[in-house]
């Protein structure tokens, strides 16, 4: 009983959930605590649950004539997004392994292009924030930019993340380890789907993502450096507007009149449920936010439902004793958790682009900044930054974001070793492109103006 309660203390500390509370421990017990873990992480390793695919089924196909009028409609110019061939999109669910070790099942949707089976360059594709557990499956958003890849040649995964889509649990907001877990599960589960499909990936593997997606990515690339390097060797990552400084540049936010004060809420519940921050989550929150706020986060509510009965500074949700402990004391529970989330702090080895927009009110730019800066002091070669635009939005942001990740993954494919910026009238009718907007956000802010007035 002692031996499995040690165990169980190991793998929750391998997983980086209770990092936090080593301070507590006495300086005499620590070299002892050190040994036990050396001496159990194996044990715990390999009890660790092998992912598996359950099931996978083929929910859509389009073809180029069919991606072709999409375009046109939505107004995407080929030149910007290639449409080379159909696309064909399967739902998958696989088993993945949970904080306490137990599997659990985990779902996500796989793009491949029609009539090209071979020798695919892949992606892992990490979605932003979601709160509504289903899935939208009309052709726009992030399911629109993965088709978009796909159509141009590429293998896109992308995995719902734990407790979204058709998978189990919580999902558990802006927690890094799940994240990546999460996505090298299905990739794994992707390769059986392969060998049965005969479909086969080259040596190209890509990872992006936008806003929590961007956190997701930096650490899916941090958990395959560090833990799987014989079995994956990144090529190149793009996170895309993420807050990878968590307990810094992206936590002021709180403090301040922010236009997603939902995202607050969203994030205690998640290490509530990971980390235990207190004994009861109503302690987390004043009234009436303490009993308006549980029955909200049930999967079925939207974040702008959730916003409307919020302040508009986040931090005024929050107890007044957590608060103080948060201000005040360097190893409460709920700051130590933001530090083990943060995902900037390291050495990739592989080429990283990190875009961000100056002007997105909902992922400080600084995030990008901090985590350039900090990574090439940690030695790093081969990180950039690339600044989308300035004036933009978080929406509009993402669009821009992703057309300079794709033309740097293309540069990859092409046969560059560190990257490029790409195709220089590709670029330059990208700039015409971002000026027609910022004049057409200025043609509507002042529309908007005239009808309030």
């Amino acid at each position: 009983m002692a031996c499995k309660l040690l165990i169980s203390i190991v793998r929750l500390c391998i997983r980086k959930q209770l990092l936090f509370i080593l301070h507590d421990y006495p300086t005499q017990y620590m070299k002892f605590f050190g040994v036990l873990v050396i001496a159990l992480s194996i044990q715990v390793q390999l009890s660790a649950i092998q992912p598996q695919l359950e099931a996978y089924d083929k929910v859509a196909s389009y073809s180029v004539d069919e991606l072709k009028q999409f375009w046109k409609k939505a107004h995407i110019p080929q030149f910007i997004a290639p449409i080379n061939y159909g696309v064909d999109m399967y739902e998958v669910i696989y088993t993945s392994t949970w904080i306490d070790g137990s599997p659990v099942k985990a779902s996500g949707l796989y793009f491949v292009p029609q009539g090209k089976r071979n020798n695919l360059p892949v992606i892992i594709y990490h979605h932003g924030t979601r709160i509504e557990k289903e899935r939208s499956m009309k052709l726009g958003g992030e399911l629109g930019l993965c088709v978009g890849f796909a159509a141009d040649g590429y293998a896109i995964v992308m995995p719902d993340y734990f407790g979204l889509g058709k998978g189990e649990q919580k999902h558990l907001y802006i927690h890094a380890e799940s994240e990546a877990l999460s996505a090298i599960d299905m990739y794994r589960s992707v390769k059986v789907l392969n060998e049965r499909e005969g479909i086969s990936w080259g040596d190209k593997l890509f990872l992006t993502g936008y806003s929590q997606g961007g956190h997701a990515a930096m650490a899916t690339h941090i958990a395959m450096q560090r833990d799987f390097p014989d079995e994956f060797k990144v090529t190149a990552s793009a996170p895309m507007s993420g807050p990878y400084d968590v307990s810094g540049d992206q936590g002021t936010v709180m403090f301040r009149p922010y236009s997603h004060p939902g995202y607050l809420p969203y994030l205690i519940y998640s290490y509530q449920e990971v980390y235990k921050l207190v004994p009861d989550e109503k302690l987390l929150f004043k009234a009436p936010y303490d009993s308006i706020l549980p029955p909200m986060f049930d999967g079925k509510h939207s974040m702008r439902e959730i916003n409307k009965v919020l302040p508009e500074v986040p931090k005024d949700i929050i107890a007044d004793d957590i608060l103080k402990a948060f201000l005040e004391d360097t190893t409460f529970a709920f700051r130590k958790a933001l530090q083990a989330n943060d995902v900037y702090n390291w050495k990739p080895e592989a080429p990283v682009l990190l875009c961000y927009c100056k002007g997105d009110e909902q992922v400080s730019y600084k995030n990008a900044l901090t985590a350039e800066r900090v990574m090439k002091l940690n030695g790093a070669k081969n990180v950039k930054l690339n600044h989308s635009g300035k004036k933009f939005g978080h929406n509009t942001c993402a669009l821009y974001t992703s057309i300079y990740t794709k033309m740097w993954f293309d540069s990859f494919v092409a046969g560059s070793k560190n990257g490029r910026k790409g195709p220089v009238f590709k670029r330059m009718l990208v700039n015409l492109s971002k000026v027609k907007m910022v004049r057409d956000q200025k043609k509507r802010a002042r529309q908007r103006k005239k009808e309030t007035q």
